[in-house]
């Protein structure tokens, strides 16, 4: 605990790990940090209620692990203990682009394949265990307090179950953190100011999900397969060991536009057969099913522009989800997040409360390039409405010559997943070196000057971003 505070008490409305991740840099700054949620949160272990995509495939990407590592220290150790397999980002998973696996190396970055409930359980244990935050659990989140001229927020109007009527929580900051269902918009509109405007990309994406006791080893000393979707591929998927139980996988099955993947046995089963890498498939066709699959469906990713409202009231932000949800095949959700949390630490550590406007525009900065990732690559799908600029199609059309070279030279592969765990910006990948490199395996491979543009579809500028991760942040 620092001696300087910048307030008494903060409130964070969600224990979403957007959520959790606040609490933790704030508990750095005031008194005692509050966060409620509707769900029962302490001691789960298990999905919950208020994550419904929570029994479907999560990991950390490099970045979202540094940074985890750094606010608690030692975490990557305790999921390992935990049955979690971190592992290096390129030369431990197996990554596939248009059924070509990128040429494995070690990048020096780790990634942390788990399940939600594994990642979220040990955050919030760690979270729970700080001596000044105090978690209300089976509370509803009724609203804002605000002063007469509605131009601060008080604190939160909330009401515990059971109660006939809502108590107010005195806050000198409250933090939204509620995800993709946030109500800040409307409150705005009520409270006579504007709601933000919104970047829609309409994906209509959904995970189906299954667990299996294999009778083999499909995995070997490597924590996942994970052939990632693309235009010229649109089914995914992504396979990894569940912690805790070396003889069983997870197996999320992924489709967009409507392909989706089925929920029947068979079906689910059949659609694994159509993946461009065969071995996700040999790996379940003869295990045991554990359970019956279960589908998430995500219509689309969502950003509201905060940093564009000219005036916003003192003494309350939004992060997470409820801010930016990405589509959750470019594995954005949790490590943005994460960085997030980062600019409100920056913002608090002042020692007076966040000017919002300016806390907006930094994160926006950490949001802009994962949203042009995703947003770019979500557009090479020829369903998918949206402005494709002469921007978008040239870097569509060199990230897929990058990709087909990566598959032979794992110098590019490492460079690719840099930029993939939001380590390195995009434009490093077109620096001369790398550039240079691209060109050399295009001319021997004999490639017209377009003929990347037949595999544009396969990346996007983003195709940097395409890990799986999860919606929720």
């Amino acid at each position: 605990m620092t001696e300087q505070r910048t307030g008494t008490r903060a409130v964070v409305l969600g224990a979403s790990m957007a959520g959790l991740l606040a609490a933790r840099v704030l508990t750095e700054r005031f008194g005692e940090v509050v966060v409620v949620d509707r769900d029962t949160v302490l001691g789960v272990d298990g999905p919950r209620r208020g994550v419904p995509h929570g029994r479907h495939a999560h990991g950390l990407v490099a970045r979202g692990q540094q940074v985890l590592e750094e606010l608690f220290p030692g975490l990557t150790a305790e999921l390992r203990a935990a049955g979690a397999e971190p592992g290096d980002f390129n030369g431990d998973i197996r990554w596939y682009f248009n059924g070509r696996r990128l040429r494995p190396g070690r990048s020096g970055l780790v990634s942390v394949p788990a399940t939600r409930p594994v990642l979220e359980s040990h955050v919030r244990g760690r979270v729970q265990a700080l001596p000044n935050v105090l978690f209300r659990e089976h509370t509803d989140i009724v609203g804002l307090s605000v002063s007469p001229d509605r131009r601060r927020v008080l604190g939160a109007r909330v009401q515990s179950r059971g109660r006939t009527a809502p108590e107010e929580i005195d806050a000198d900051l409250v933090v939204d953190t509620t995800g993709r269902g946030s109500r800040t918009p409307a409150w705005l509109g009520e409270l006579g100011y504007r709601r933000p405007d919104e970047d829609r990309v309409k994906i209509d994406l959904a995970y189906t999900t299954a667990h299996f006791k294999l009778r083999g080893d499909p995995l070997g000393p490597d924590a996942a397969i994970i052939p990632v979707a693309t235009p010229a591929h649109p089914r995914g998927a992504l396979l990894y060991r569940v912690p805790g139980r070396a003889d069983c996988v997870e197996l999320s099955l992924t489709g967009v536009l409507g392909d989706h993947p089925p929920t029947d046995p068979d079906g689910f089963l059949r659609y694994a057969a159509t993946l461009p890498v065969p071995d996700i498939h040999r790996a379940v066709r003869d295990a045991e099913p554990l359970d019956e699959p279960v589908m998430f469906r995500f219509p689309m990713s969502v950003r509201r522009r905060y940093e564009r409202l000219p005036r916003f009231p003192e003494r309350f932000l939004v992060m997470g989800d409820a801010v930016c949800s990405f589509n959750p095949v470019y594995g954005q959700g949790m490590s943005v997040a994460a960085q997030e949390a980062l600019v409100l630490r920056r913002h608090i550590a002042a020692g007076s409360v966040p000017d919002a406007r300016a806390y907006f525009r930094d994160l926006a900065r950490a949001v802009d390039g994962p949203w042009e990732f995703s947003a770019g690559a979500d557009l090479g799908y020829a369903g998918v409405e949206g402005r494709r600029t002469a921007k978008v199609r040239f870097a569509n059309a060199y990230v897929a010559r990058l990709q087909d070279a990566a598959a032979h030279d794992a110098v590019l592969a490492n460079s690719f997943m840099r930029v993939a765990g939001l380590v390195d910006a995009p434009a490093t990948l077109m620096s001369p070196p790398r550039a240079l490199r691209v060109l050399r395996h295009s001319l021997r491979r004999g490639q017209r000057p377009d003929s990347g543009s037949r595999h544009a579809a396969a990346a996007g500028p983003a195709a940097a971003g395409a890990t799986p991760d999860t919606p929720e942040s």
